[in-house]
């Protein structure tokens, strides 16, 4: 899950750096360098869960620095295993009811909670990577994590992915000492070149229609890039109309569309407050993972649905890998005004007018 936490490590990012004994270190940043990153999110509402550079080649002996610029991991499975999940079982739910005293349908399910592998931090550390074993920077949990080493000593390519954000990837390219391998100028080059086709993507993103009767929570463009708001962040409807809250195709990111009390910014105690704050946590509120409806029924919103107008899609995304559903639907029942949010990213917000 996307848990936002302030990552300071300065402005500038050197692409290549000497060492002694004929080895050198490269560096990759996790996520898009903060001025970049900085525009993007200002100007377009806009992130990219991308690795810059996305294939970086070095010698055999050499390593590379994994530097975290957002809420990502850097992730090297064991050849032929997989990167373990972010979430995991933490025994099964119990005494979850709703507003009005009633229990929630998910009572029994498993209890999700951050994998405690990604709990177990890589940064500041040295590793050697040879495939024979797992290497993995962990969540990026302090105020300014260090940068995570990892040196490789044979020749090949190796994959490693983001654990939070499915889809996100890259590839550390490991050649021979002789053969040939780029510059840190051209490394320079080249993550300049992709920072300025990810701005470009970004640009048109908050324009993306969405169908009759449905929003999309978020929009994406190809590799990453995503846009982090509601389209439309304001929809009118007649009562009745059933609304369908989906993620965009090839999204890497995870959302709800979650209707209930309280400005989960604002008021961070209020019911919403208290669901969108265990995303923050180790331990996720059940009431903000799971759908708030019995999976295969469709509900009718209004003030009272659950004693508070509680409604939520449970955690979506777009990746066919996951067992999360991509889309949620809920039939506005009575006239009003009803706000929504996502309880990952709180100020992901929009508005439902049933009329």
């Amino acid at each position: 899950m996307r848990v936002r936490f302030a990552v300071a490590l300065g402005l500038a990012v050197a692409l290549a750096f000497p060492a002694v004994a004929g080895a050198a270190t490269k560096s990759v940043t996790m996520g898009m360098p903060p001025k970049a990153g900085k525009k993007i999110q200002n100007r377009f509402s806009a992130d990219a869960n991308k690795f810059y550079r996305g294939t970086v080649t070095i010698h055999q002996g050499d390593s590379v620095q994994f530097l975290p610029f957002g809420f990502h991991t850097a992730s090297f499975p064991k050849l032929g295993g997989r990167v373990p999940s972010l979430v995991g079982p933490a025994g099964t739910v119990s005494g979850s009811n709703d507003a009005a005293g009633a229990p929630f349908w998910f009572n029994g399910q498993p209890q999700l909670n951050i994998n405690p592998v990604h709990l177990k931090s890589g940064f500041g550390k040295t590793f050697r990577y040879t495939g024979a074993k797992a290497v993995n920077s962990g969540l990026p949990l302090s105020n300014k994590p260090k940068p995570m080493t990892v040196k490789f000593p044979k020749a090949g390519v190796f994959p490693y992915f983001c654990a939070v954000h499915p889809g996100m990837k890259g590839k550390v390219r490991v050649k021979k000492r002789g053969e040939s391998i780029p510059t840190a100028r051209a490394d320079a080059t080249a993550v300049k070149k992709q920072i300025a086709a990810d701005t470009t993507a970004a640009k048109n993103l908050g324009g993306t229609q969405a169908p009759p009767n449905t929003v999309l929570v978020g929009a994406a463009a190809r590799r990453g890039v995503e846009y982090l708001g509601m389209l439309p962040d304001e929809l009118t409807v007649p009562v009745g109309t059933t609304v369908t809250f989906t993620m965009p195709a090839r999204s890497t990111e995870l959302h709800t569309a979650t209707f209930g009390p309280g400005d989960p910014i604002k008021e961070p105690n209020s019911y919403l407050g208290q669901i969108a704050n265990s995303f923050q946590s180790v331990a996720f509120d059940p009431r903000g993972t799971y759908p708030s409806e019995t999976p295969g029924t469709t509900a009718g919103l209004t003030p009272g649905l659950h004693g508070n107008g509680f409604w939520n899609s449970g955690v979506l995304d777009a990746a066919k890998s996951t067992p999360l559903p991509s889309q949620g639907q809920v039939t506005l029942a009575q006239a009003g005004t009803y706000a929504f949010y996502c309880v990952i990213h709180p100020f992901m917000k929009g508005t439902v007018i049933a009329q």
